[in-house]
């Protein structure tokens, strides 16, 4: 995911160009962007996104895509195997691929797809079974289902620091009444320029920035009843319940899995 990485492939004359890299615990990228889009599949480890817009997460087995100019940091928590498909934009806009980061599920069929086209030439002929693979590889990626896993960030400079500040140790014991004071902001104030500038409630958006958190955490390999004590929930059985409501899946099923 690198700059030599993505620079060499901005000159491959084909719509994508699939990659393989591995990375260590704690590996970050500082603001950067490609002249393609990059839809970066975790095979293995949890991938952070972080954008103007807002911050991602990505459990192993699962990708986020970044549209092409879009300014994004990128960091890894534990060890992470990350297959990266640079499209180009043309390609992107034909397939319907959204104009914003969006993490994404992974069907067993794109996982294969995925370990299949590490090993296809980057000058593959389109017209042969390479080029018709990768073809078959661009359309799985658009009949991906989008997972709700980020946490948009204000506009405003105030809530977006304090946004920031709570991403870093979220908790559901921080309160309305305590952003507005760190804001300098009356609660009626707050709340209201809040869901202005998010789309969503601090309440809301207060849970999935813990959810991200314990996405990260699971990843780690932590336990579930440690991470729901840390984020403030009340017992392991009401995380699970929340997570499950607002992920679709039990806290278990985003915990660290190995490539295969």
């Amino acid at each position: 995911m690198g700059e030599f990485e993505s620079d060499t492939c901005e000159n491959i004359p084909r719509d994508a160009v699939v990659t393989a890299i591995d990375y260590a615990d704690g590996q970050r990228f500082a603001l950067h962007r490609h002249n393609r889009g990059q839809f970066a599949y975790a095979a293995c480890g949890v991938i952070t996104v972080f954008t103007d817009q807002g911050n991602w997460v990505v459990p192993p087995q699962r990708a986020i895509w970044v549209p092409a100019g879009v300014p994004h940091e990128m960091s890894m928590n534990g060890p992470v195997t990350m297959l990266n498909t640079y499209i180009r934009e043309p390609a992107s806009v034909r397939l319907g691929l959204p104009a914003h980061c969006q993490v994404f599920g992974i069907s067993p069929l794109l996982h294969q797809l995925l370990i299949q086209a590490t090993d296809i030439p980057a000058l593959y002929d389109e017209t042969r079974r390479e080029g018709l693979l990768m073809n078959l590889l661009l359309h799985e990626i658009a009949e991906m289902p989008p997972l709700s896993l980020n946490a948009p960030l204000p506009g405003e400079p105030r809530l977006a620091r304090a946004c920031r500040t709570l991403l870093e140790q979220p908790s559901l014991d921080i309160g309305i009444d305590d952003m507005a004071r760190q804001v300098g902001m009356s609660r009626r104030t707050f709340t209201r320029l809040f869901r202005q500038q998010t789309g969503i409630s601090f309440v809301e958006w207060r849970q999935q920035a813990c959810l991200l958190a314990a996405v990260v955490r699971l990843g780690h390999g932590e336990a579930v009843t440690q991470v729901a004590t840390d984020l403030g929930y009340s017992s392991p059985s009401a995380f699970t319940s929340v997570f499950r409501r607002v992920l679709g899946e039990v806290p278990s099923r985003y915990c660290l899995k190995e490539p295969s």
